[in-house]
């Protein structure tokens, strides 16, 4: 299905007008209000919203209280409703995969088929830590507590079970100390932003990301940028959670700097575009997204998405769009840990000109 050229032009995308007074909700993170490892079509909604309201979402890390204190956390620090979450939602209300996810937010007028606009407006950090885990593509390099191989953490770091450290942030320079002499700038964004897929599929684990976006795990999620991703169910149901206060591409043990988050965000529903696969703008770049347990897959849906966005935004042939695809993008590894994993292909908004 095609939709307007319009539509993807090298300027910022403008939502269609809305027709009621829009209104700020307010979702925090308890028992009641959390979707415990999965995304789902029959998940009963926590929030209902009209298209172009505004949400200030609260979001828990990927943790328990217990693994936060054998990282150092004094239980005083441990955030009260992480406590509850844990303690309350068992069994059978948690879902296959280990995320917190705050949600669903039912939609008014989102149906299959239409795009949900969601728009990062702000994101702060309200504790000041968060941590690292030690897993992932390879494990080989983790080091228990007390191995001479292990190495040294950083000032800002302490050491718990199985390598995970507590990671100190500095919320004022907005940096943080992760190894002696290393310190990375604090872009906090939504790891897992997504809504619930088809029915059939049923309710799937919040570890995988795919065509509901979900997982992603992308860094340039930051504040700013707008997440475009295909609605696939009435009300589209969306989550987030998995907090990240900084990562690499590729995420490669695993994990970021997990930590809570408050979040602003504008969503809005697109009848007047048209997509399969999830897709992010920020105010430099347009980025199309793949995701499949086979790494040359993903890659292959990331490249094809960005030949045919560059097609209908450009009116150019598939051919043309591949080969400015090759001279002009660039394609990386959103993250190698989550099942499937992500590759993500980028390409400058200033590249985007009127034909001679």
């Amino acid at each position: 299905m095609a939709y307007a050229l319009s539509a993807w032009s090298a300027a910022s995308i403008l939502p269609p007008v809305q027709a009621h007074a829009q209104k700020v909700h307010q979702l925090p993170a308890n028992p009641s209000t959390v979707a415990y490892g999965y995304y789902w079509s029959l998940a009963k909604p926590v929030l209902t919203i009209a298209s172009g309201d505004i949400v200030e979402i609260e979001t828990m890390l990927t943790n328990t209280p217990q693994g936060l204190e054998r990282m150092g956390v004094k239980p005083e620090d441990v955030p009260q409703n992480l406590r509850d979450i844990v303690a309350q939602v068992a069994g059978d209300a948690r879902g296959p995969g280990g995320h917190i996810l705050t949600g669903p937010i039912y939609v008014t007028g989102a149906d299959s088929g239409d795009v949900l606009e969601v728009k990062m407006l702000s994101i702060t950090l309200p504790i000041a830590y968060g941590y690292n885990g030690c897993s992932g593509y390879m494990r080989e390099f983790c080091r228990a507590p007390g191995d001479s191989a292990a190495g040294r953490g950083g000032r800002g770091a302490a050491a718990g079970a199985g390598g995970s450290r507590l990671i100190m942030m500095d919320r004022q320079k907005m940096t943080a100390e992760i190894a002696p002499g290393i310190t990375v700038p604090l872009r906090p964004f939504f790891g897992s932003v997504g809504v619930a897929p088809a029915a059939a599929l049923g309710r799937v684990s919040s570890t995988p990301p795919h065509q509901h976006a979900g997982n992603m795990d992308n860094k340039e999620l930051v504040v700013g940028t707008t997440l475009y991703v295909p609605v696939w169910t009435k009300g589209a149901l969306l989550e987030l959670g998995d907090g990240h206060a900084a990562q690499g591409d590729g995420e490669v043990d695993q994990t970021a700097i997990e930590t809570n988050l408050k979040g602003r965000i504008q969503v809005t529903v697109r009848k007047d575009m048209k997509l399969d696969w999830p897709r992010i703008e920020t105010p430099t770049h347009w980025i199309t997204m793949g995701a499949d347990t086979s790494l040359v897959v993903a890659t292959k849906t990331a490249i094809s998405q960005m030949v045919k966005f560059l097609q209908e935004a450009k009116g150019i042939t598939q051919t043309q769009a591949y080969q400015a695809a090759s001279m002009a993008a660039d394609l990386r590894i959103t993250q190698l840990v989550d099942g499937n994993v992500g590759v993500h292909m980028m390409i400058a908004k200033s590249y985007l000109t009127t034909p001679k």
